[in-house]
């Protein structure tokens, strides 16, 4: 399954070395720059911790509201274990940004798991909150 000249692909081979993967405002791939929506935290909030209790193979371990992070985990289809942690900011009143930190737990590389399994929660939000979607 390629796309975007071979992406996935160069995750595969990154994730070779590589057992975890984050997003952030200065990441290369434009997959991985942090998400921001139009809605308060406590409306981001409440919607990405009952979209991630109903989203089958994850499952919520903690929700630390006052520091905006959801820790949730995932099997994967190898029977490893993904700790992935999803950090919510209030920008203003008004928007809030979203980031991803996924880890396989082992020392060996995850083939790029990590980086699919950011992918599958932003695009689980994007979908859910796409009238909140600020581009950028």
């Amino acid at each position: 399954m390629l796309h975007e000249g071979g992406t996935t692909l160069k995750r595969t081979l990154v994730g070779l070395l590589r057992s975890f993967e984050t997003t952030g405002e200065k990441a290369k791939d434009p997959e991985l720059k942090t998400r921001y929506y139009k809605l308060s935290k406590d409306q981001v909030w409440e919607e990405t911790v009952g979209m991630m209790k109903k989203t089958p193979g994850y499952k919520l371990l903690h929700e630390v509201k006052n520091v905006g992070e959801i820790v949730v985990e995932k099997r994967t289809a190898l029977g490893r274990t993904q700790d992935i942690t999803i950090t919510l900011f209030a920008v203003n009143p008004t928007t809030t940004a979203i980031d991803i930190y996924s880890a396989s737990r082992g020392n060996m590389g995850d083939l790029g798991s990590n980086y699919r399994t950011i992918l599958d929660i932003y695009k689980q939000l994007d979908k859910k909150l796409a009238a909140y979607k600020i581009s950028h």
